[in-house]
């Protein structure tokens, strides 16, 4: 097995999306943490599932107790032949398959104190508050983290003690803001400086700021992280710098659920307090709901509490983000009817030793036969929807008569190990909806459940008809894309039909649910576009590794892609001539030229002409042309009308670049694109650097002497106000980031750092160009956890046939903060005549006598109606 540890290197193949989410220093923190988690029923075990997926050193399962019927509403790693078998002993080698790098092992005696103090962190859970508090007592005098979670039925609580002195690295994770500065000015004798940027720059006062490449005032350069003071939209002042230390408080809480004597205990409780601590007036109804719900144990319940608990196990582990100060209290009681004063019965609630037992307990068995008859549609089986699949086996969805239908045409990767739960090493380049399927049928073996390899939208239609969407009882949305989720929602609008909608990015989660004719659809509103980087930029003036990365993406479409294609139709389809013939401006020449070079001028026959094409292509990229741009700007040229500088603000000023093979970058390029390019004629291609050196010594690089009258745009408007690259357009391509072996990141990396070096750009490494260059969503299992949790309290609400819009909860997180808020969907906005977006016309053109409708009644039906 492998391991974590000091000397260990982190997996990027593995951990890519959760260390675009954590990044290394706090992964090798983490890689050194050993966590006890005591308690495994349904909460215990999402929290280990989720430390595990982290990446820690090790994690140890502790349990006294044997599994129960109840225990299997969300326990996903007990099975029925495990009932009467030690829970942490039975769920160990489950939990070990998640993660091979992190050890785990089961325990069932005293938690002793000797026994606590191999541990970095503890999590308690399903734990008396005796326990708590005597091992509360011991972590704190010890520096021991510790974590205790526990749910009761629809409520939940999360307390935190991280010591004394708890250092946090990084408070929110964001990547720091950066802006260009145009002046400098000494305000007085102090070290207060005023700063004129070239833009809005986006900073708030009490933010933190350093400085690089400032020229004149050098002192700034690399300085400690100053505060400062925001003047207005394009300026602010330097403040001196505090140190922030977060602190804790011991303390600790818990529930006490015995039934009809808990408002009393909750009352000599509060009469005890003082200050503070004390509340006036007690929420009696609110007690009586948690005596009620409190033997209850439901999976999206500890879905939810148990993605916070481990996400707080990372922040104990690496002083990444803001723990929560210091406890959290949650409840989802909007789940119970909606009608005042309906209390169900005790033989309603009463167990029947069966897998639902937690979760009777709580809705009794009404809902239960519901949710087994229900047929939803859920599209996408990655991260959120393996956590869907996950929660709708332990509640029981599609568990009768019911039938879930899961589509995704994806494979499993590598990458997809570190959160999509449900799949393992050996499933790579499997289906991942089949492989979802078949897993949590292992969880809960009565789940009807059906895997499809389909692409949603306009070409599987003909697969989700009228007939297939009608039947449906609504629909889970775990995509990764707008437009599909717009789609869906299309649809979901056309078919009447409930759509639960989430979605994360890093520690920010969020959850969405569409009611019909309740409340507004997912497409009622959108996000802003995303901001695009001007061509010119791209094209002359970078000024950021951004902006070198991008250039490098369309460099890799212009070389490996669009050529060929276009010199594929131009062989095999006889309407190309025709259609290219018809595009404006210059393309249709521009294109033709391009397809004569495919296929004649460039087309190499040999290794050694490949390694010839990726040298002279190296040089008009990083030295003829900067020596061409230097040619039509020099470095000393000023703006005629103002005198200023041409190359200062975001115009770096570039030098051109002089090859060598000694140069580990250049040699990186060669061979990356020489190697492309060979993959493109089905030349064998090679990765011996020294035969690559032998061939370059023989390659002739023709002279290059720039031209006068060369036309080079400085601004966007000016280029498109040219006729001749008037629509043009620059098409992306989704590189395939994951596979090391194919060359495509090792040309984006070389082209980019090689620009970069042409603009004084600081590089970048691999890892980040993929997240840049890939636009890779950071993504980790605690806040997949969480948002799939909420998302399936919506779905209760749903299948009990909730009406009321404020029953419904909308919410947003972001762990990181932590932030937590949670709001009433909108409404579906209503037009003049008082209709929504759900509202139609339905003609029955075709009478039951078998004649249509002719014009005239149809006008006169629409008359009526609309009235």
């Amino acid at each position: 097995m492998a391991k974590n540890g000091n000397d260990a290197e982190i997996d990027e193949g593995l951990y890519s999306r959760q260390l675009y989410v954590l990044g290394h220093e706090a992964m090798k923190r983490m890689q050194n943490s050993n966590v006890l988690v005591s308690g495994m029923r349904g909460l215990g075990v999402e929290i280990a599932k989720n430390v595990i997926l982290g990446g820690v050193r090790s994690v140890t399962v502790h349990d006294h107790g044997v599994a129960e019927w109840r225990d299997l509403s969300s326990q996903f790693y007990l099975r029925e032949e495990d009932l009467g078998k030690n829970r942490a002993e039975v769920s160990q080698p489950r939990l070990a398959e998640l993660n091979s790098y992190v050890p785990v092992t089961a325990y069932t005696g005293a938690l002793a104190d000797d026994y606590l103090t191999k541990f970095q962190v503890v999590v308690l859970t399903n734990s008396t508050l005796e326990e708590q508090q005597q091992v509360g007592d011991l972590c704190h005098s010890k520096g021991i983290k510790l974590v205790v979670a526990d749910t009761r039925g629809l409520f939940g609580q999360l307390f935190c003690d991280f010591g004394e002195e708890m250092i946090v690295f990084d408070t929110n994770g964001e990547q720091p803001l950066s802006a260009m500065i145009s002046m400098i000015t000494k305000v007085s004798l102090s070290v207060s400086q005023g700063l004129s940027l070239k833009a809005r720059h986006g900073f708030e006062s009490g933010d933190f700021v350093t400085f690089t490449e400032v020229q004149g005032m050098t002192e700034l350069n690399g300085c400690q992280p100053v505060e400062i003071k925001v003047l207005g939209k394009t300026c602010y002042r330097l403040r001196n710098k505090p140190v922030y230390i977060f602190r804790t408080c011991p303390t600790c809480c818990a529930f006490q659920t015995d039934g009809d004597e808990l408002l009393t205990l909750a009352k000599e409780v509060n009469s005890a307090q003082t200050g503070s601590a004390k509340v006036e007036q007690l929420d009696e109804a609110l007690i009586k709901k948690l005596s009620f719900v409190g033997a209850g144990d439901l999976a999206p319940v500890n879905a939810f509490i148990g993605g916070l608990a481990a996400q707080e196990v990372m922040k104990a582990c690496t002083g990444k983000f803001m723990p929560i100060m210091q406890w959290l209290y949650f409840d989802a009681l909007e789940c119970l009817a909606e009608e005042e004063g309906v209390i169900l019965t005790e033989e309603e609630c009463a167990p029947r030793n069966c897998r639902y037992d937690g979760q009777i307990a709580v809705f009794g068995t009404k809902l239960q036969d519901m949710l087994g008859k229900q047929r939803y549609f859920l599209v996408g089986a990655g991260a959120i929807g393996c956590e869907l699949l996950k929660n709708f086996a332990m509640i029981g969805l599609a568990g009768g008569e019911g039938e879930v239908i899961v589509t995704d045409m994806d494979t499993i990767e590598k990458s997809n190990l570190n959160r999509q739960f449900l799949f393992r090493p050996s499933d790579v380049t499997k289906m991942k909806s089949d492989t979802a399927a078949a897993a949590v049928k292992q969880m809960n073996p009565s789940i009807r459940i059906t895997g499809h390899q389909n692409r949603v939208g306009p070409d599987t239609e003909r697969v989700y008809h009228d007939d297939f969407f009608e039947s449906l009882h609504g629909v889970a949305n775990a995509l990764d894309n707008v437009d599909a989720r717009m789609y869906m929602d299309r649809r979901c609008v056309y078919y009447r039909k409930p759509l639960l909608e989430s979605g994360t990015l890093g520690t920010k989660g969020n959850v969405q649910v569409v009611i019909p004719f309740l409340t507004e659809s997912y497409s009622s509103s959108q996000d802003p576009p995303e901001k695009s980087i001007p061509i010119c930029t791209l094209k002359n003036f970078p000024n950021a590794i951004e902006h070198t990365l991008q250039w490098a993406r369309d460099e890799f479409e212009g070389l490996f892609k669009q050529p060929p294609e276009n010199a594929m139709q131009y062989l095999q389809d006889p309407k190309f001539m025709e259609r290219t013939l018809k595009l404006p401006g210059a393309q249709p020449v521009e294109v033709l030229e391009a397809v004569f070079k495919s296929l004649v001028t460039d087309c190499p026959h040999s290794w050694a002409a490949c390694v010839a094409w990726a040298r002279n292509h190296w040089q008009c990229q990083y030295s003829n042309n900067i020596r061409q741009l230097l040619h039509n700007f020099p470095p000393d040229q000023v703006h005629v009308d103002s005198g200023a500088p041409f190359w200062s603000g975001p115009k770096r000023c570039p030098h051109p670049l002089e090859f060598s093979t000694s140069n580990e970058l250049h040699m990186d390029y060669i061979v990356a694109a020489a190697n492309l390019f060979a993959q493109t004629y089905g030349v064998q291609g090679s990765t011996d650097r020294a035969g690559v050196v032998k061939i370059l010594q023989e390659v002739k690089v023709p002279t290059f002497t720039p031209r006068s009258g060369v036309k080079i745009h400085v601004s966007d408007q000016e280029l498109q106000n040219n006729v001749m690259v008037s629509g043009k357009v620059l098409f992306l391509w989704d590189l395939f980031i994951d596979d090391d072996t194919n060359f495509h990141m090792d040309f984006i990396v070389a082209s980019s750092n090689l620009r970069a070096e042409n603009y004084d750009i600081p590089p970048t490494d691999r890892h980040k160009s993929k997240l840049i260059a890939g636009k890779i969503i950071p993504a980790i299992a605690t806040t997949t956890a969480a948002v799939v949790g909420l998302v399936c309290l919506e779905l209760i609400k749903i299948v009990q046939g909730h009406k009321k819009l404020e029953s419904f909860k909308n919410g947003f997180m972001n762990l990181a903060l932590p932030f937590f808020a949670f709001s009433e969907p909108i409404a579906a906005p209503k037009h003049k005549i008082d209709w929504t977006l759900w509202d139609r016309f339905e003609v029955t053109g075709l009478q039951p006598s078998g004649e249509e409708m002719t014009l005239r009644q149809f006008l006169d039906y629409f008359k009526v109606r609309s009235h």
